[in-house]
């Protein structure tokens, strides 16, 4: 295959490798691929590498031959169930909760709405009720203007559906959600102050898996008086807490 200018090298040689797979009836060891696209070995190893990190290859451990991955056969998926996202999110919920004072969900975006799929009570002794599994509203959530910010069609969908109002702070305007997806993207984190419950505010940032393709969305929430200042913005700190969070996740996510 002859490189066209302007064309990415490593995306050719990543779908020469897919193809040689699919129509190879036997698995392949990294020579045999080597050979069959005229490379050096060192190249289609670290091709292989890169495709069986997304999952679109595996390796078999006892004869080292590659096949196609099961990352294929479902592109529309972020390649992330919603029980391992949990499970590589447990500890930094946890520590989130513990420094900042105030509960932590882990959400995915699921059907217009954000699915909750952890959640850390505060560390105090007050009654709270356990929100993992509960259904919140995309439009007038921390969490929910995170995963509409990085998804190229959910908030079109959402639009389309309505927004509805839960406090007389909710965003129900279109012009007005844009506005907020547009200023969530370029801090990397997302803000709700009683837009979905009067007295409650919330900072989230997004979870990212390989490639930047956000997957999920860890935040706070907590009483408007602790969680921000009197201009209703989020004190630093707790920002810092969060995003910091994201970021470790992700590094979890991405291993």
């Amino acid at each position: 295959m002859s490189h066209v200018p302007g064309l990415i090298q490593s995306i050719e040689r990543s779908s020469a490798v897919l193809r040689l797979l699919a129509t190879g009836e036997d698995r392949l060891r990294v020579k045999e691929i080597a050979d069959a696209l005229g490379w050096p070995k060192s190249t289609a190893h670290g091709i292989l590498r890169t495709l069986e990190h997304v999952g679109f290859v595996e390796q078999d451990p006892r004869t080292a031959r590659y096949r196609l991955g099961r990352g294929l056969l479902d592109l529309s998926s972020a390649g992330i169930d919603d029980n391992e996202l949990r499970g590589r999110a447990l500890n930094w919920a946890d520590a989130l909760a513990a420094r900042s004072g105030e509960e932590a969900r882990l959400g995915v975006f699921r059907d217009g709405q954000v699915l909750v799929v952890h959640h850390v009570f505060r560390p105090d002794d007050s009654a709270q009720n356990l929100d993992t599994g509960v259904r919140l509203p995309a439009h007038a959530t921390a969490l929910g203007k995170v995963l509409l910010a990085y998804h190229a069609t959910a908030a079109a969908s959402v639009l389309t559906a309505g927004l509805d109002a839960y406090t007389r702070r909710t965003v129900t305007s279109h012009d007005g959600l844009r506005q907020d997806l547009t200023v969530t993207r370029a801090r990397g984190w997302g803000l709700s102050v009683e837009e979905w419950r009067p007295g409650l505010a919330a900072v989230a940032a997004p979870v990212r898996t390989s490639g930047g393709l956000v997957v999920g969305a860890i935040g706070i929430a907590g009483p408007v008086e602790r969680v921000t200042d009197t201009r209703r913005q989020p004190r630093p700190h707790l920002v810092d807490q969060v995003v910091a969070a994201a970021r470790s996740i992700s590094r979890e996510v991405q291993s």
